[in-house]
């Protein structure tokens, strides 16, 4: 297919803000596409060149973009960079100099979908040195072949901002209207898949029956199950049901684990490969779960060795992010995993099966290695005075609080469905994207001193401003995140600039506490946060992980209930 078309189609998506005509307008695109091609359409539909699981990145910045469109176009890098703080929108830069392009290349030829899903590929896979130039250059192929409107959706993918209100939501029901199957069995199987280019494919190869076979697999990680959260121990039973199972919640990172033979793999709540960093936990897997094949989930959480006692999240995730050095962060920063779930069995998915009948298969499976694998503790109790005491016990030891567990449940994966629910004893937070910064004025003249927040629209896909942010981000280093450093970390994913203010591709989740929730005209979201201040940085979520607007609405609602 030529990468035009599909321009054409971005264009369109982009024009309507009305999720019904976006449908429409997938809907028939899917249907005309051939079959062979549609699972990378559908990559490139959601501004990806690969499935959700797979978690690598392009590692193109804006100034790479710049000195490729510079070597396209003939225009100077200063004068595109002088543009970009005019228009705002590094594509639409590539739009206009596209339409005036000076200059011609060698390789110039039409451009085709399968010809940008091979070099954005192999962007992705370069490194070492002289990554830099083979980057540019790849980049530069695909847009001296592209048209003006293509160049401007080419760039927005690189920068992995597409911008075109397709979220889960509308991918979900247009597939469902374009292969005529249900919207529950399409999201089924994008859960147990993470992976909708395969879902599409399937759904029009195979129809309903052919959704309903997709199996679990070893090696692909499936999306996790989610709680939703509660007052108190009160509403907690209201919601699981009596008697309930009880568990500690752990201030700890989410850990996905699968187990084929002696190969193991391990994947976080962000489907991110996070094996290498965690060898000591593949190598106790392989000896404690004593079956060939398994998906067991749990929460990885560290400990002072000296003590015993648990540490905060935020020091053991710095183990999330590194990539060398690792035995040294093994020592400095031990973790265990404390096994909570089994998702599959040698060949069998315990997805449908009940939570009670999973935990005694996973007792049965599990032989617990001290301060490396064990299993975490389980009351089953339908008293309030018990459950009353294991909490505090919890937090006591040093945890966040406690979850609550439906005995009869089945897993479901992607959802917050009231088959588990989490209790914390502090006041609620949100989990929000940072998508904008302005530089700071002053001593913090050389930093990004506050910081747009995020929502997100679960159907569009779209994040919806919340907020802006400048308090709980530390002037020095040596007292937790600060602003340097979260300059550092955002300095690389801006991609618009106007004056100070700075748009931020969405990459990084915060954890966000505030006084008040306001309604507000001032932001998308249409609502507001009476001053927020940052609280964690949240290594082990993702833009698509954020709290939701429904969220938001609800500790509206709630809030106003109280006042």
């Amino acid at each position: 297919m030529q990468y035009s078309d599909l321009a054409t189609v971005y264009k369109d998506l982009e024009s309507t803000s009305k999720i019904l005509e976006k449908i429409d307008i997938l809907s028939l695109f899917l249907k005309k596409v051939p079959k062979k091609e549609l699972e990378e359409l559908t990559f490139l539909l959601q501004g990806r060149v690969f499935p959700d699981w797979e978690q690598k990145e392009m590692g193109m910045a804006a100034r790479l973009i710049i000195k490729s469109l510079s070597a396209v176009s003939g225009e100077s890098t200063k004068t595109i960079d002088r543009k970009w703080r005019e228009i705002g929108d590094l594509g639409k830069v590539g739009e206009e100099l596209m339409k005036k392009k000076k200059q011609t290349t060698l390789f110039e030829e039409e451009l085709t979908t399968a010809k940008v899903i091979h070099n954005l590929r192999k962007i992705t896979e370069l490194e070492g040195s002289g990554t830099v130039d083979r980057k540019t250059k790849l980049f530069a192929e695909l847009l001296s072949s592209a048209d003006a409107l293509s160049a401007r959706y080419l760039i927005r993918t690189v920068l992995e901002e597409l911008r075109i209100g397709v979220g889960a939501g509308v991918l979900k029901e247009s597939i469902s209207a374009a292969f005529n199957v249900t919207p529950e069995s399409v999201e089924i199987a994008y859960n147990l898949t993470t992976d909708y280019g395969l879902v599409a494919l399937v759904a029009k190869e195979k129809g309903e029956e052919g959704l309903k076979e997709i199996k679990l697999v070893t090696g692909k990680p499936i999306k996790v199950m989610l709680a939703q959260r509660v007052k108190d121990i009160n509403e907690g039973f209201e919601v699981v049901g009596k008697p309930a199972a009880l568990e500690q919640k752990f201030d700890g990172f989410r850990m996905q684990v699968h187990k084929d033979g002696k190969n193991v793999t391990i994947f976080t709540r962000r489907l991110e490969d996070v094996t290498k960093q965690f060898p000591e936990i593949a190598e106790a897997i392989v000896e404690a779960v004593n079956v060939k094949e398994a998906i067991l989930e749990g929460e990885a959480i560290g400990y002072d060795p000296k003590t015993g006692r648990s540490r905060p999240f935020q020091q053991i995730s710095q183990r999330i992010k590194r990539k060398y050095k690792i035995e040294e962060m093994l020592k400095e920063f031990p973790v265990e995993l404390n096994i909570f779930d089994l998702i599959y069995c040698n060949g069998k998915s315990f997805i449908d099966t009940e939570f009670e009948e999973r935990r005694h298969k996973l007792s049965a499976i599990i032989k617990p290695i001290k301060h490396k694998i064990i299993l975490s503790r389980v009351l089953v109790t339908d008293s309030e005075e018990k459950a009353q005491a294991f909490y505090e016990e919890a937090l006591n030891a040093g945890h966040e609080g406690m979850m609550m567990k439906n005995l009869k449940a089945i897993y479901k994966p992607g959802s917050r469905v009231g088959n588990m629910v989490k209790l914390k004893p502090v006041m609620e937070t949100l989990e929000l994207v940072i998508v904008g910064a302005e530089w700071g004025t002053g001593k913090r003249a050389n930093w990004l001193s506050s910081f747009i927040l995020a929502c997100r629209d679960p159907e569009t896909g779209d994040l919806l401003e919340i907020g802006k942010m400048s308090t709980g981000v530390k002037e020095k280093e040596e007292e937790g995140l600060s602003y340097k450093e979260l300059t550092r970390i955002l300095k690389p994913l801006i991609i618009e600039q106007k004056g100070r203010e700075v748009v931020i591709k969405p990459k990084y989740v915060i954890e966000v506490a505030y006084e008040e929730i306001q309604k507000s005209p001032a932001y998308s979201s249409g609502f507001a946060l009476r001053f927020p201040r940052f609280v964690n940085f949240r290594e082990d979520r993702r833009p698509e992980d954020a709290d939701n607007i429904k969220r938001v609405k609800e500790l509206y609602e709630t809030q106003r209930g109280r006042n």
